[in-house]
């Protein structure tokens, strides 16, 4: 947990990708435990309507590490996060915003090589 605490000091956002069942979601929720700290579980029907509004939805979690689980799942969601991480490093706000969590079977599925 030490690596991943360095690098969300050091960063706007982390991402853990690997295969399924290895403690990738145990370990971001130990660190999404701290006060502030968000998850969602974008496998879930309910966390993905959350982000319907995905920018909005952001903004209200704006000081906090956001952790959003099997991220793949929703690309649509990449180039809101894109635009926030960029705003966050011009404006010189605290790293360590999003925590980012993927599977390496859908990154492999969305390669096409699934």
């Amino acid at each position: 947990m030490p690596t991943l605490l360095n690098a969300l000091a050091e960063a706007q956002a982390v991402c853990l990708v690997g295969p399924r069942q290895v403690g990738k979601t145990t370990l971001a929720l130990e660190v999404a435990r701290k006060p502030g700290g968000h998850d969602l579980d974008l496998e879930s029907e309910v966390d993905r309507a959350k982000l319907s509004e995905g920018e909005a939805y952001l903004s209200r979690h704006l000081h906090r590490l956001v952790v959003l689980d099997e991220v793949l799942r929703t690309p649509e969601l990449f180039p809101v996060l894109r635009v926030r991480i960029d705003r966050a490093r011009r404006k010189d706000w605290t790293a360590g915003r999003y925590l980012l969590l993927g599977s390496a079977a859908l990154v492999r599925e969305l390669a096409g090589k699934g």
